[in-house]
């Protein structure tokens, strides 16, 4: 695959960024991918290491040795088919995966790993240039009617696949718009939101009906749950769904925020991510956002160094933040990992984002004790160093310190979709408060109620877009074969 000896003439080339004064004026998307030369030579680089790891490291089994050679060569018409063969959405992948392929690259084990994922951004990118990408309706009618529930990457997989199967698919979404969580959980630095308009596009070509503004089963009056975003102007029950449906789908996002219940948490002008980058994207659409949240001019911190973290990171620099502050509660990871303990697994290492580069502190191994308010706004956190201990992590005395803070942003991850949709159903859940349901090949994605699947988040848990794309094939495939007895769907 390649050229032969292409690993030893040519060096990684990673995408660009736009300058950081430039690009934080604005919300659209700053990454400047690879030209074709950049690309093919990158192509050049993949070894035919004889067992591809990569394959493997990428949830979706994308294959990645053959699409970087047809780039290689310059075929970029079949480089697209092989990739549209394994991922619905690549330019989804393409910008926002964090590329679990290319710590598997067998190149990556003394060397740095072929630019899988931005060879996967040029392609795509061509092909919509180039017209490839059309909509593929399905030769004949099933007359099978199927209900996809929540229209992230899971749900639009699933629905895009069921319906090129030919079964009369309808994706409900709560919110105004397609895309959950890619619509309103990621920015639109990161994604342009016009990428999951022009597939809402080929989908509606193929068949798919999309209902937007339609909560099914209900949402949770109090509590964290209550911050979830619930755009809906009606609410369709879970019978009548099971009664007008051969079989439904639950492909909602884990939509559960993790709190941080320590004294002063009632105090203004504390916020979950979920609640500011929602705002955000609404109103970068041109939506009129009542009592948004905003940083100009504010003391900012993030609690929480995960990808949201640093999201929440960016908007505060468009913002205008007076000063942005993320806290990690574990210790700072090493700048390079161990390649021969880890590979080809995900490794532990430090990762600093494009949002970071923007400006922000990075405060590691802190642990926050209180909030501290005046006339009941934040004005401060109490925070305390901590260190592993027996196996624990407990607090090292004397590092109690303060820090000014207008705004705090909760980043801590997700912990399950939202419980009252799984209830609505009379679905099982697992210890983590997930759809209780298996990935096997035969009778895989079933929940504990008759005809009704899940998916993606609301079945694994919080996790990658690129395995909620997995998840939605493969339970495509499973409601498929639960229709009609068999499946010529790819798993």
């Amino acid at each position: 695959m390649g050229k032969v000896t292409g690993f030893l003439e040519f060096e990684r080339v990673e995408e660009g960024y736009a300058p950081v004064a430039e690009r934080v004026r604005h919300y659209k998307e700053f990454v400047i991918g690879l030209d074709e030369a950049q690309a093919r030579l990158q192509g050049a680089r993949c070894m035919d290491c004889g067992t591809p790891f990569c394959n493997n490291g990428c949830p979706v089994h994308n294959i990645i040795p053959d699409f970087n050679d047809l780039v290689y060569r310059g075929d970029w018409k079949n480089a697209f088919a092989v990739l549209d063969s394994t991922n619905n959405f690549p330019e989804f992948t393409g910008r926002i995966c964090p590329a679990p392929c290319e710590a598997a690259c067998v190149l990556n084990i003394n060397n740095d790993p072929i630019g899988i994922k931005s060879i996967e951004h040029a392609i795509i990118d061509r092909a919509w240039d180039e017209g490839w990408v059309a909509p593929r309706p399905a030769a004949h009618r099933t007359g099978k009617k199927v209900a996809v529930v929540g229209s992230g990457p899971a749900g639009m997989a699933a629905a895009q696949q069921l319906a090129r199967a030919g079964h009369d698919v309808t994706l409900f979404e709560k919110n105004d718009r397609i895309g959950g969580l890619l619509r309103y959980g990621i920015p639109d630095f990161k994604l342009d939101k016009s990428h999951i308009d022009r597939r809402v596009a080929q989908m509606q070509a193929e068949g798919v009906a999309f209902r937007t503004g339609v909560l099914v089963g209900g949402m949770p009056g109090e509590g964290p749950g209550a911050k979830v975003t619930n755009l809906a102007q009606e609410t369709v029950s879970a019978a009548q769904l099971t009664q007008d449906f051969d079989a439904v789908l639950l492909t909602g996002g884990a939509e559960h925020s993790r709190d941080l219940p320590v004294p002063g948490r009632e105090l203004d002008g504390i916020h979950f991510a979920m609640e500011l980058l929602p705002q955000q994207n609404r109103a970068n659409a041109g939506d009129q956002v009542k009592d948004a949240i905003s940083a100009k001019g504010k003391h900012v911190i993030v609690i929480g160094g995960g990808d949201t973290g640093s999201d929440c990171v960016g908007t505060s620099n468009r913002h205008g933040a007076k000063s942005v502050t993320q806290f990690e509660v574990m210790p700072m990871p090493p700048e390079e990992e161990n390649k021969p303990l880890v590979w080809p697994y995900w490794p532990i290492k430090l990762r600093t984002s494009s949002s970071h580069e923007e400006g922000a502190a990075r405060e590691f191994a802190i642990s926050t004790k209180e909030f501290v308010g005046e006339k009941g706004q934040v004005r401060a956190l109490r925070t305390a160093q901590i260190e592993f201990k027996d196996g624990k992590l407990v607090e090292v005395p004397g590092t109690d310190k303060e820090w000014p803070a207008d705004l705090v942003l909760l980043a801590m991850g997700f912990t399950n979709p939202v419980a009252s949709v799984l209830e609505a159903f009379g679905v099982a859940k697992d210890a983590r408060g997930n759809a209780k349901a298996t990935t096997e090949f035969s009778g895989g994605y079933a929940t504990s109620t008759a005809k009704v699947f899940a998916a993606g988040d609301m079945r694994r848990g919080q996790s990658l877009v690129v395995w909620a794309i997995r998840e939605g094939r493969q339970a495509a495939r499973a409601v498929d074969e639960y229709l009609m007895g068999s499946s010529d769907l790819p798993r």
